[in-house]
């Protein structure tokens, strides 16, 4: 999604960028990244909107108070830095560097880009939950990441839609297709779906995959070492087809914001997304009114224990010339501390640690962050857990397929194969 309406996205989303492609215009800020200056730290931003730019730097300036240590930022648009993540850190990249959790971490610490920072894991660890210990390492099983905001996935609606219609939240796959069934005959439309940008169909995807399959083969299906056409992948399709009649019609046609709109003006009844759906609530009193709930159980085995939580954070750069101040910034980076003033400035989102001062919480980011804190399992949802190229190139007009098609599901699933081996094959 191009243009400043997918930029406004990258805090919850993480955008479609190939990896491998690089321009060489991003690089260290000023020349500090050559810089061996003890006093001075210098980080690479993504954050180059205005909520998360503040936020950031007012972090960044609490540490240096505390520390004497000056960080040197270099911003680019999001983006941008993004498009060309790969070439800056083949050169020469500032110290300390913004970057997402899970696979898109474990790509460039695979390639040796990346600095592992266990010792700075032994003194934060006790600030994050298991879940969000496990998002931060690489394969090799070394903490890479820095976790500090998180955002999540579910199935969202307006609670005095539910009252008015005494509705139940459903908890299993037989009550939310009840649920669909009751909310059609009472003329509204059950899901509201816009998928004209082509990457919310991902999110529910990964819904019905991981409850239906579990954590650990979402995981090796979007790492390309699951198979597409097995019938596992058939299954999730199969369910995603029974409630697909019970989609908001013309949903090609429709961005998300404007399917949100149908979840504000009471016209829809649930809305299968990212927490930041809330942007499009403008006034107090429906924002409060919005609620929402973990996507239903589809498989006993692994129950409601998994949560789709985009995680944005930090990394340590190959060879960064003040180890020592950026390993202390990383330090300060996993502190609740730290997450406590980012919060605060941005209601979007919820600190990744669990120590965090929540005092500042809305009802909406309490329920968050308590959902992410509980869960067995994060996912980074699917344009984050796998090959960005993969994503953009094949899943999105894959799935697109599907939703005009669904009874072509198995060429679908066979042609989605063919290109990932390729892809993946390339390195």
């Amino acid at each position: 999604m191009p243009g400043t309406s997918r930029r406004a996205l990258l805090r919850g989303m993480g955008g479609a960028a190939v990896l491998g492609a690089g321009i060489p215009l991003l690089s260290a800020c000023g020349g500090s990244g050559s810089s061996s200056d003890p006093k001075t730290v210098s980080l690479g931003s993504n954050q180059s909107d205005a909520v998360p730019k503040k936020a950031y730097g007012e972090i960044y300036t609490a540490f240096t108070k505390q520390s004497g240590i000056t960080v040197d930022v270099n911003t680019k648009d999001h983006n941008t830095f993004q498009e060309q993540i790969n070439s800056y850190l083949q050169g020469t990249p500032d110290d300390v560097f913004n970057w997402f959790a899970g696979y898109r971490m474990q790509f460039f610490a695979k390639k040796g880009l990346a600095s592992p920072i266990d010792d700075v894991w032994e003194k934060i660890g006790g600030n994050f939950p298991v879940a969000m210990q496990k998002l931060s390492k690489g394969e090799d099983g070394k903490y890479y990441f820095v976790p500090l905001t998180t955002s999540l996935w579910a199935v969202f609606y307006r609670k005095s839609v539910f009252k008015q219609y005494g509705y139940e939240v459903p908890t299993t796959w037989d009550q939310f297709l009840a649920l669909c069934k009751q909310m059609q005959k009472d003329k509204l439309v059950p899901i509201a779906f816009g998928d004209k940008d082509a990457w919310p169909a991902m999110g529910t995807f990964d819904q019905i995959n991981f409850r239906l399959n579990g954590y650990d083969f979402h995981v090796e299906l979007m790492a390309g070492k699951a198979s597409w056409t097995d019938a596992k992948v058939k299954a999730v399709f199969d369910h995603w087809s029974e409630i697909l009649p019970y989609h908001q019609d013309g949903f090609m046609g429709r961005t998300w914001q404007d399917a949100a709109q149908t979840l504000v003006s009471k016209k829809a009844g649930m809305y299968v997304f990212g927490s930041f759906v809330a942007q499009q609530f403008t006034t107090k009193a429906d924002l409060d009114d919005l609620d929402f709930f973990a996507f239903p159980e589809i498989n006993s085995a692994y129950g409601q224990d998994t949560v789709e939580a985009p995680t944005d954070g930090f990394m340590l750069s190959k060879a960064p010339k003040n180890k020592a101040g950026a390993a202390q910034l990383l330090e300060y980076l996993g502190s609740p501390a730290a997450e406590g003033i980012y919060v605060k400035s941005d209601s979007s989102l919820v600190a990744s640690s669990d120590k965090a001062d929540t005092s500042s919480y809305t009802a909406l980011q309490k329920k968050a962050f308590e959902m992410i804190s509980g869960a067995k399992s994060l996912t980074q949802f699917m344009d984050r857990d796998s090959r960005p190229d993969f994503t953009s190139t094949v899943m999105q007009p894959a799935l697109q397929n599907f939703l005009r098609n669904p009874k072509n599901v198995d060429s679908t699933l066979s042609s989605i194969e063919r290109q990932k081996k390729t892809i993946f094959a390339s390195g």
